[in-house]
């Protein structure tokens, strides 16, 4: 199945990614269709910068060619990338002072039980999160807009869960009852602004959240 894209020019692609597929191959025959191989169907220059959750919908960049490839991965990793997330969470969090606040949890993989992340205050790796309230959703939830300062795996899913409103619908950090409170993951990546690899000029891209 083919994927078409939002935005696609000689050095920059970008997706929005349905809910329930891959970013990149995982192991096994049956864990080769992904985002990036359907991509790569119809652009063969196509390269792999960042990756979403399989549960996780929204925008995901990728390079066409190794030159855009490695600027938009050097982007990405100076926090020079804007990447905002909407969440419903279960519960009400009360808003934070001055519209945002900040999770500051510093994230490990849980060995024993991968690819599960726990904050470790002496093994983790620095992880923060900018959070604020956007307003209720339905009857016992909550939207909320994220912004991952840091990228760990599991980041959001892990801070929302750690300050007691989890995401609704998360199979791996929610409680039973919360998860069977939506039927996919309510985390969208809805916004992505980033300078153009070859040009610098600044772009941002939005998609609107399915839930």
């Amino acid at each position: 199945m083919t994927i078409d894209p939002l935005y696609a020019d000689d050095c920059l692609l970008v997706f929005d990614k349905p809910s329930g597929l891959l970013a990149v191959p995982g192991r096994g025959p049956d864990k080769q269709d992904c985002l990036a191989a359907r991509a790569q169907a119809c652009y063969p220059d196509a390269l792999v910068v960042h990756r979403l959750d399989m549960a996780t919908s929204g925008l995901m960049v990728m390079a066409r060619g190794t030159y855009a490839q490695r600027a938009l991965s050097r982007a990405f990793a100076a926090r020079e990338v804007e990447k905002r997330y909407v969440a419903v969470v279960a519960g009400h969090p009360a808003a934070p002072q001055g519209a945002w606040g900040t999770i500051d949890l510093p994230l490990v993989v849980d060995w024993p039980n991968r690819p599960l992340r726990i904050v470790d205050a002496v093994r983790g790796k620095p992880s923060v999160t900018r959070w604020r309230v956007l307003g209720p959703a339905g009857a016992d939830g909550t939207r909320v807009e994220l912004e991952p300062v840091t990228g760990r795996s599991h980041q959001l899913r892990v801070h929302l869960r750690e300050i007691g409103h989890p995401i609704l619908g998360d199979a791996l950090y929610a409680p039973p009852a919360v998860q069977a409170q939506a039927s996919r993951l309510l985390l969208h990546a809805r916004s992505l602004g980033l300078a153009h690899p070859a040009t610098g000029e600044w772009m941002r891209f939005e998609a609107p959240q399915p839930f």
